[in-house]
């Protein structure tokens, strides 16, 4: 039987963060994780460089059922902060659009990074190690609070922090360890589906998209009161890129969505000028969605005709149908290409200064596992951060 001061389960961001803040501290920790290769969702960050931070990170970049709860870790560790650890290491990053940062080179040198911080503060790592089974044991003052059965025989720890993300991206090790084990100990936990994913279409409109897949357009998506102006992508099954992506995050099962194609246009101007009413609708449309967007768009809107040949209220209807793009998604594309899962361990059980449960002492949730959710470009990295920074220094 080993016995450790704390023992993190998974070996994320969040979960190596927590360990280093913890260990610098003088913890006995160890971080076990049961996967083959460790930090696989860092790793494939950013197409390889890892969308590490941003650094307009606010409280309103997060969806929570308690928008106040990631307020306290956010404060107390910025993305600054995060600067800071990097440049220790001389580790070159950029910007690019809205803020998100980047690895000039590879994200291998943020794990590199963190794994020689841990050296440096003496946390344990092993892999691969599965868990099959927690135990709470009895209360007495100064003996450990749980009990891991494992591979790697009983372990035995005073605090024990579950940092197993969420369900997104099956094929890298995800899985619902976390949630069970809040379960286990009678915490909440909030409804969880995909998130920061691609929309699937009806077999109309799917057929639509298909014909212009990989076009590219600027977009305002919108949700009720939730807009987001950023690119979407056709794809063959449907749509995504960055508006899509942030959008699906508010759209319910079932719901429509309503797309700005030319944002900040008025292409009813552009209908009824005087100068394009004997052009066809895809010569007058293809200067602001492209030639083989507005073709597509004409050819299954209403035949290529001119302004001319069309009266004002058809004109409209067509400008209305451009800028207020109204659709169904017929569903989306699940966990193996959502980047997160929405929803987590219920915020109320758990103090926002310290992760901890109220409920279950020395139990403590960090990171994706959480009902905290990030917008897309590197905010969920920065909730890693600061969740597992949080726990590390209350452990």
């Amino acid at each position: 039987m080993q016995d450790w001061d704390v023992i993190v389960v998974g070996a994320g961001a969040a979960g190596l963060m927590c360990a280093i803040e913890a260990g610098k501290r003088g913890r006995k920790v160890l971080v076990v994780d049961h996967a083959k290769k460790l930090c696989e969702k860092i790793r494939i960050s950013g197409g390889g460089r890892c969308n590490f931070t941003n650094i307009h990170t606010t409280a309103s970049d997060f969806i929570s059922n308690n928008k106040h709860f990631c307020k306290s870790a956010l404060a107390r560790y910025t993305p600054y902060d995060f600067l800071d650890l990097m440049a220790k290491y001389q580790i070159k990053h950029h910007e690019k659009t809205l803020g998100q940062l980047f690895c000039d080179n590879s994200a291998q040198e943020i794990i590199d990074m963190l794994l020689a911080e841990c050296r440096d503060a003496k946390v344990s790592i092993k892999n691969p190690v599965s868990i099959k089974g927690v135990h709470p044991l009895p209360e007495k003052t100064g003996m450990p609070n749980f009990s891991l059965e494992s591979s790697e025989g009983t372990l035995t720890t005073h605090s024990l922090v579950i940092a197993t993300g969420g369900l997104s991206i099956p094929k890298i090790g995800a899985t619902d360890f976390g949630h069970q084990i809040a379960k286990q100990f009678d915490i909440p936990v909030t409804p969880i589906r995909p998130a920061l994913v691609p929309l699937t279409l009806n077999e109309d409109d799917k057929a639509f998209c298909k014909t212009l897949s990989g076009i590219s357009q600027d977009c305002i998506a919108s949700v009720k009161k939730q807009s987001f102006r950023e690119n979407l992508l056709f794809t063959h099954r449907g749509l995504s890129g960055p508006a899509i992506l942030q959008i699906s995050s508010y759209l319910e099962p079932g719901k429509s969505l309503c797309i700005d194609l030319l944002p900040g246009q008025n292409i009813e101007d552009e209908l009824t000028n005087e100068q394009n009413k004997k052009k066809s609708l895809t010569n007058v449309l293809a200067p602001f969605l492209s030639k083989r967007f507005a073709q597509e768009w004409v050819d299954r809107k209403s035949q290529n005709r001119t302004p001319a040949d069309l009266g004002s209220n058809k004109l409209k209807a067509i400008a209305d149908g451009i800028h207020k793009w109204v659709i169904t998604p017929s569903g989306d594309e699940g966990y193996a290409k959502a980047e997160v899962t929405l929803g987590g361990v219920d915020t109320k059980d758990l103090s926002s200064a310290t992760m901890e449960s109220k409920t279950c002492p020395g139990l403590f949730f960090i990171g994706e596992v959480v009902d905290v959710t990030g917008h897309l470009g590197g905010f969920n990295f920065q909730w890693a951060w600061a969740s597992g920074h949080a726990a590390g220094h209350a452990v």
